[in-house]
């Protein structure tokens, strides 16, 4: 996993895969999930991330199933 922090738009991406993104679903607002061309996860993106109640250095250690769930409900 990679991740990427943009401080201009407070937005960190989680890159799961190297996969291109061949579609992307806002799941909550501010959370989008991108899937690649077999439907599979290969990114996601939290948006206004430093309003959220996250912990960075916990999220970079879940699974992406945990990952997913975590952002979507914060």
């Amino acid at each position: 996993m990679q991740v990427e922090y943009d401080k201009v738009a407070d937005s960190v991406y989680f890159r799961l895969k190297g996969n291109d993104v061949a579609e992307s679903v806002e799941i909550a607002e501010g959370v989008v999930i991108d899937y690649d061309s077999k439907g599979e996860i290969c990114g996601i993106e939290v948006l206004a991330f430093s309003k959220r109640d996250l912990d960075l250095n916990r999220l970079v250690r879940l699974r992406d199933e945990e990952l997913v769930a975590e952002v979507a409900t914060a």
